[in-house]
């Protein structure tokens, strides 16, 4: 059996690019389980505040509940249920899970495969990021969950589905003049920019391409903020900061909150703007809440 390739066709509920990446965050915040104690079974009860956090942070921007994945990820044939009456889970209610006494793990011959092969942990678990979310959250996820990853290995994975044009990052930072759109940070050491990246805006995971019109040059500040949704851009091309971000530091408000309702910096003429489709998945897939009102000049 495939695991990599069963964990990288997980049955999610999709609908023109929606994000909906629970059982991947349960199947990642799994692995990082067995990866300290290989026999551990998860009580629902005692992790469903960790996995809601994990939702809140790297899920859609909609409301939403652990207890989908905790019940439906056993259909995917990775994942176990038992309850204190025995095997089975006794639905995706959050009542349900917490009286029953739920428990969940990874599936008997998933455990038996990564113990055989413990390389298999870390193909699945990067094989979930890179097919879930932006490249700018992979750290930070796996520190979170506590999930000890080597580095990646130099050949393909077989569950690529596409191969990433190199020539993105040039040809964005040059359209956007080497400068950050957000903020027009644009540092150099010598000749060479240091803290500036090509931002996708609808990620690659989710079909984004890699052309122009669907990046934008960021500084590392505001590239992770615009993938965790504190940032965004409306159809006017002027900056939006959700109103779920809270910072009282002249640093905080000088670097976020006073972007609020700004225009973007750049591109360019005749560089392509980012495009309006791509805008508009961004808003309504990561984005998180109501934009602030717009700062005075």
């Amino acid at each position: 059996m495939d695991w990599l390739e069963r964990t990288a066709k997980l049955r999610q509920w999709t609908r023109s690019g929606t994000r909906a990446p629970h059982k991947p965050l349960l199947l990642i915040y799994a692995l990082a389980r067995f990866q300290e104690d290989a026999d551990s079974e998860l009580r629902y009860s005692a992790v469903e505040e960790d996995l809601q956090q994990l939702l809140t942070e790297y899920g859609p921007p909609n409301k939403t509940t652990p207890a989908y994945p905790f019940h439906h990820l056993v259909s995917d044939g990775v994942w176990e249920v038992h309850t204190d009456s025995g095997p089975g889970s006794p639905g995706s209610g959050l009542r349900e899970l917490r009286e029953s006494g739920a428990t969940g793990r990874l599936a008997p011959e998933l455990r038996a495969a990564l113990r055989r092969e413990p390389q298999l942990l870390h193909r699945i678990a990067r094989s979930l990021l890179d097919l879930h979310f932006a490249p700018s959250l992979h750290s930070e996820l796996c520190e979170t969950v506590g999930l000890d990853l080597k580095p990646a290995e130099t050949d393909q994975l077989s569950v690529a589905r596409r191969q990433r044009d190199r020539r993105m990052r040039e040809l964005v930072l040059t359209a956007y003049e080497y400068q950050c759109a957000f903020c027009g940070y644009d540092g150099r050491i010598g000749a060479v920019p240091v803290g500036l990246e090509a931002a996708h805006v609808r990620w690659w995971a989710f079909d984004g391409p890699d052309d122009v019109d669907n990046g934008l040059c960021l500084c590392s500040l505001h590239h992770k903020l615009f993938d965790k949704g504190v940032l965004g851009v409306d159809d006017g091309h002027r900056i939006l900061v959700s109103q779920r971000f809270v910072g009282h530091s002249p640093a905080s408000r000088e670097h976020v909150i006073a972007l609020a309702g700004r225009p973007l910096v750049g591109p360019q003429p005749g560089a392509r703007p980012v495009a309006a489709d791509h805008l508009a998945w961004h808003t309504s897939q990561v984005f998180h809440g109501t934009p602030r009102p717009a700062t005075a000049p």
